[in-house]
């Protein structure tokens, strides 16, 4: 396969974590590229190794889901358990320029809009729900606190005077 890019290994890698037990959607590839690598490739870089990989029968469409070929799996099991991200990175791309046509496939093309709808989805999802404690408090809400609670406090019964 010539020529080979990082985003078509990143994308190879995400696919093999998404796709573990069904076909994945974007979403989910998406996710899965924000956890390998903190940072999620441009939606046109993505949908062009969309392209680039599926025209070599290396990702398959399944019920709207994209999944790895037998090829693209084989891939993967040669990877090393041990090597960090970079070096899976490095090695498939190894593979990959190794890599030689086989037959005719389909050709995957996805709207780069598409897949940057479905990084937004997965960006707001990530934001979190909560407010951060750390965070130093508003005079607003200082003001509207009254006294604070003091569990000791009684007040004095009238039947004991």
């Amino acid at each position: 396969m010539y020529p080979v890019h990082d985003v078509d290994a990143i994308l190879l890698l995400s696919l093999a974590v998404a796709a573990k037990r069904r076909p994945a959607d974007l979403i989910e590839i998406a996710t899965a590229i924000d956890m390998a690598q903190d940072t999620i490739p441009s939606a046109s870089k993505l949908s062009d190794a969309f392209a680039r990989v599926s025209a070599y029968g290396l990702i398959v469409e399944i019920d709207g889901g994209y999944a790895l070929s037998a090829d693209a799996q084989q891939m993967m099991e040669s990877q090393r358990k041990k090597d960090d991200h970079a070096k899976h990175i490095y090695r498939l791309k190894e593979h990959l320029a190794d890599y030689h046509l086989k037959g005719e496939h389909v050709t995957l093309y996805i709207q780069p809009e598409t897949i940057k709808a479905a990084v937004d989805a997965h960006l707001a999802a990530k934001k979190p729900g909560i407010r951060n404690m750390l965070m130093p408090k508003s005079k607003a809400e200082i003001a509207l606190k009254k006294q604070p609670f003091n569990p000791f406090y009684s007040r004095k019964r009238k039947d004991r005077e």
